[in-house]
């Protein structure tokens, strides 16, 4: 192939975005959770707990939607639990199995970050797009979604 062909091809411009446009909301965002004493990869985890039945997933299942190894989401919740944000409650039907619990303080924290941060979210992301425009991205980003990272959908939509 024509290396100038290679070079220009359009593929290369959409995931380009795709990567420029992450990295910016990430920049836009850090610093309404720094300011309420978080990470972003904690926010997600309280976010995504609190949005699970029962305010809990498996440890595993965490893993998967918030893109870490098992060792890296242990880490994660044993921070969050020194912080009193999570608790583990073991399965009961598998003693290899345990969940992160959300508990009443992380709650509270995460209602207390949510007006800013969803501020945030509607300024740099979602209010920038029509409606129409939003609906037919985040049905796009669930294809992506559901073909690179089937592990995420357990309960995260």
């Amino acid at each position: 192939m024509d290396p100038k062909q290679l070079f220009d091809d359009p593929r290369l411009t959409s995931i380009g975005l795709l990567y420029e446009a992450h990295a910016g909301l990430l920049a836009k965002l850090e610093e309404t959770w720094k300011r309420n004493g978080l990470s972003g990869l904690d926010l997600n985890a309280l976010m995504r707990l609190s949005r699970s039945p029962g305010r809990k997933l498996r440890m595993t299942d965490l893993a998967a939607q918030t893109s870490l190894s098992t060792s890296g989401v242990t880490r994660l919740v044993d921070r969050l639990e020194r912080n009193g944000f999570v608790r583990r409650e073991a399965d009961p039907a598998d003693r290899r199995s345990s969940y992160a619990v959300l508990t009443a303080a992380g709650a509270t924290r995460v209602a207390r970050v949510l007006p800013a941060y969803l501020a945030d979210v509607d300024r740099w992301f979602t209010g920038l797009l029509t409606p129409a425009q939003l609906e037919d991205l985040t049905a796009s980003l669930r294809v992506i979604r559901d073909a690179t990272n089937a592990e995420a959908t357990q309960i995260s939509d």
